[in-house]
């Protein structure tokens, strides 16, 4: 969330930085430039995922080894999100989301250039640096553009950038990069973030920073009623997706299904945008009602993948709920802590992305290790296992993180 003391549900309408009412409806030009600025992030995290191969042979090193260009990108985020984000507090608002923007070209450039593994790496960690600031600012910047009862629906229309990006950046990414290089790809992204730059000055509203001091303090935030379900959900609910998302095409080949992980992937996408859009029209409602239907059906696609044996269409429409029930949790999540956090909504919204990011990393290597140690058929139960723990807390939250009503509760 963006480095401002945010509103919580239900209040009046802020002020723009004119002085002029919030407007009542949906900004759509500057909601989809923000939008474009998470399809930007998130491609740019998981791109090298598509063309590995080809980069590990130019740069002569490994499969494993290059596949750690996702990872330091994530760790890259996870440690300078709150430094970063409490460093650059009194920045505008417009002016820290084009830095971050930059940020991206940069790096973007500077791995499609690179012929040096280091330096190579070095640039995914830039990367994740400007993928901190940018998720620390982006979903507050959208509930700060509209009246309060629109904030969860703005949210949603901004994280559509997510499945996007993974149902149809990557595999786009990936057949570029097959037909034109993996270079090229990764200057598509600078070309991407170059005409993104320009849309944001004309269409995003700036917003003035926080005075230095304002900021409310990480222990002090993590004391709110509320915020720490949330972020334990958060924490494990990533680390469940990214265990299977991560090693979705070792256990496909484990089912005999190898060659179907575009089709899989694919599935997932499109359910994932399917729920995203119907999040967006009913998160004004019942946040906690989405989460608890969302894990459920994510709960039931692991346990149908742990005993799809070889059905190919069991598999595809475990993808399809998996899809259903994951779509919509970024922008549920970001409202939720928001909601929870009141004033120290922008502090919250920075824990939750070191955390998001660190259980991309931790899910990482989690997998891995559960791949080596106890094959491909225990990824589903233990995603199934993990997803149990956040039905739980959720359940549980239900005065304070996750009511029944946003804005009812004083968390």
């Amino acid at each position: 969330m963006s480095n401002h003391t945010a509103q919580k549900a239900g209040s009046p309408a802020r002020e723009s930085l004119h002085g002029s009412a919030t407007p009542a409806r949906l900004p759509w030009p500057a909601l989809l430039a923000l939008a474009t600025a998470v399809f930007v992030t998130s491609l740019t995290e998981t791109l090298p995922a598509g063309v590995l191969p080809a980069m590990s042979a130019d740069l002569g090193v490994g499969e494993p080894a290059m596949g750690q260009s996702v990872t330091v990108y994530a760790v890259g985020t996870a440690l300078t999100a709150i430094p970063l984000t409490a460093a650059t507090a009194a920045w505008r608002r417009k002016r820290l989301l084009l830095t971050a923007v930059v940020g991206f070209a940069v790096a973007n450039t500077v791995t499609a250039l690179s012929t040096h593994y280091p330096l190579t790496m070095a640039a995914r960690f830039l990367a994740g640096v400007a993928a901190g600031l940018a998720w620390a600012l982006l979903a507050g910047y959208a509930r700060r553009m509209v009246a309060a009862h629109l904030q969860g629906r703005a949210i949603a229309v901004v994280m559509t950038g997510i499945p996007v990006a993974l149902s149809l950046g990557v595999p786009a990414g990936t057949f570029l990069g097959a037909a034109l290089g993996w270079q090229v790809t990764f200057l598509l992204m600078t070309a991407l973030a170059a005409v993104l730059t320009a849309w944001i000055a004309l269409t995003v509203p700036d917003f003035p920073g926080q005075p230095r001091g304002g900021r409310a303090p990480v222990r002090r935030t993590l004391a709110v009623p509320g915020v720490a379900p949330v972020l334990l959900v958060t924490l494990v609910l990533v680390l469940a997706h990214t265990i299977l998302y991560t090693y979705v095409a070792a256990f496909l080949d484990h089912r005999g299904m190898g060659g179907s992980t575009g089709t899989v992937l694919l599935v997932f996408g499109a359910a994932s945008l399917l729920s995203i859009w119907f999040t967006g029209l009913r998160i004004d409602r019942g946040v906690r009602a989405l989460t608890l239907a969302g894990t459920a059906l994510f709960a039931v696609a692991a346990g149908a993948l742990a005993a799809a044996a070889d059905s190919p269409v069991l598999v595809l429409a475990a993808a399809g709920l998996w899809g259903l029930g994951w779509g919509g949790a970024p922008t549920l999540l970001q409202t939720a802590v928001g909601d929870a956090a009141g004033e120290a909504a922008d502090t919250a919204q920075t824990i939750l992305v070191s955390l998001w990011n660190a259980a991309m990393a931790g899910g990482g290597l989690a997998g891995g290790l559960l791949l080596e140690g106890l094959g491909a058929g225990a990824l589903p139960w233990s995603v199934l296992a993990l997803l149990i723990l956040v039905l739980a807390v959720v359940a549980a939250a239900r005065t304070h993180g996750f009511p029944a009503r946003r804005g009812r509760a004083d968390g």
